[in-house]
């Protein structure tokens, strides 16, 4: 807040995306309604889908966000978890050929210009397995520029190959930490695999993981706890790591199989604690249970030697 003027509710500071638990689940909210759309299109569950959105992403909303992401001392809004969401939304309804893609479109250039203009100047990446996980939000930057085009994909992919690259011995026995919804070394190495050609991958998988890690499900000690729900996240998104890792490796590998295995145990840990009985984690647990289940692992960058 930057004076009284501020204090105003959330329906009218960001008209788009409001009345959730927080500003960014409501945006990954509205990305599941548009890939369930996409996904189920002669459903009834669609036509009511396309008509939430259409409430949400007006004109008059959009420019509502565009203004209110780009006030002063908003520099760091949302920044890297919420904008990257907030670019997956776009890129959805763009591949759904959504009239919305065009009308959010201002939204989405002042989200990515924050993301832009950031990046370079970010020293070091994120290692939490929270919000701000910087190789997590890349890996949705990456997806959302292959599908926009115009180069954008060079910033996430350059950014991504300066600070993993020469990563080694990453440390996943000592995961997860504290109220984890994300696993540092798994999207790490999920992000890795969006920018190397199989053999490169491999190669880097080996240094960074020697051995593959001996990863079992966790669960929530209490899903009425806004933090401690994190953990039954968790098991989700480990589960689409694990795939996009192992999809990533060359058809041959041997460790393809282990991997399949400990992703579906994870698959089936988080999907089992999907529910309503708890706010804390159905405002959100149900979009990662839709990420995991219709997750795009098609296309590869040109791989780190040869761009270099």
């Amino acid at each position: 807040m930057g004076s009284d003027g501020d204090v105003r509710p959330p329906r009218e500071l960001t008209p788009a995306f409001y009345g959730c638990y927080d500003w960014h689940s409501a945006v990954h909210g509205h990305w599941m309604l548009a890939r369930l759309a996409r996904a189920f299109p002669d459903t009834a569950l669609a036509g009511r889908a396309r008509a939430a959105l259409a409430r949400s992403i007006t004109v008059a909303n959009i420019a509502a966000e565009v203004r209110y992401l780009e006030a002063p001392g908003r520099a760091a809004f949302e920044r890297p978890y919420g904008l990257a969401w907030l670019l997956q939304l776009s890129a959805e309804l763009r591949a759904s050929e959504s009239a919305l893609a065009h009308i959010i479109e201002p939204l989405e250039t002042a989200a990515a210009k924050k993301l832009e203009d950031w990046l370079p100047k970010l020293p070091y990446p994120d290692r939490s397995g929270q919000h701000a996980n910087t190789a997590f939000a890349l890996g949705l930057m990456m997806d959302w520029s292959r599908v926009v085009g115009q180069g954008r994909e060079r910033l996430p992919f350059a950014s991504a190959v300066r600070f993993y690259s020469p990563d080694r011995s990453g440390p996943v026995a000592f995961e997860p930490s504290g109220e984890d919804f994300l696993s540092p070394c798994l999207a790490e190495a999920d992000l890795m695999r969006r920018v190397c050609t199989p053999a490169e991958f491999a190669e880097w998988l080996t240094a960074f993981l020697p051995d593959i890690p001996t990863l079992r499900p966790v669960s929530s000690p209490d899903p009425s706890d806004g933090k401690l729900a994190h953990f039954d996240g968790l098991n989700l998104s480990r589960a689409w790591m694990l795939f996009g890792i192992a999809a990533g490796l060359p058809d041959d590998d041997p460790r393809r199989l282990r991997l399949l295995l400990i992703a579906d145990a994870h698959r089936d840990a988080g999907l089992a604690a999907v529910s309503s009985a708890h706010y804390e984690g159905s405002h959100w647990l149900g979009t990662f249970a839709v990420y995991l289940e219709t997750m795009d692992l098609e296309g590869r960058a040109k791989g780190i030697r040869r761009v270099r």
